[in-house]
């Protein structure tokens, strides 16, 4: 990512984290929708679980000028959810959800090149949880 991208997505979710409650309900709302194999995943009370979404959203949004901090805590992260039967495939609506979110609440706000700096970084990121998870091999459980 570059530091213009980085910038982007600082600033969008800047906009997002007042809204933070709305958003998991957005999130989960639509990740249910277009994949409803992962609903059975959780568990726990929705709503607890959108504040953990949106305040790791957070910190990695935060940490995006230090990669090396940011990576093994998302590595981290992705081998834990394997304990909750989280797949590699799991993380492609995962990411349509995200972006389907920020433009929800963002609007207008959310253009064409904020778009793309949110697909890099989630794209990065999804990429290294991956690797980490299941040695970059799709599909695997």
């Amino acid at each position: 990512m570059n530091d213009t991208q980085i910038t982007l997505v600082q600033q969008s979710f800047e906009k997002v984290a007042p809204i933070a409650p709305q958003a998991a309900e957005i999130f989960y709302a639509r990740l249910f929708e277009i994949a409803p194999e992962v609903t059975p995943l959780f568990q726990s009370d929705i709503a607890e679980q959108g504040a953990k979404l949106m305040a790791t959203l957070g910190a990695v949004v935060k940490g995006l000028r230090d990669l090396d901090r940011i990576v093994p805590v998302a590595q981290n992260l992705a081998v834990a959810h394997l304990g909750y039967g989280v797949t590699a495939d799991h993380y492609e609506p995962v990411g349509a959800a995200l972006l389907h979110t920020l433009k929800t609440g963002l609007g207008n706000d959310f253009d064409a090149e904020t778009e793309a700096a949110w697909e890099t970084a989630y794209t990065t990121l999804s990429g290294v949880m991956k690797d980490a998870a299941y040695g970059g091999s799709p599909g695997q459980t």
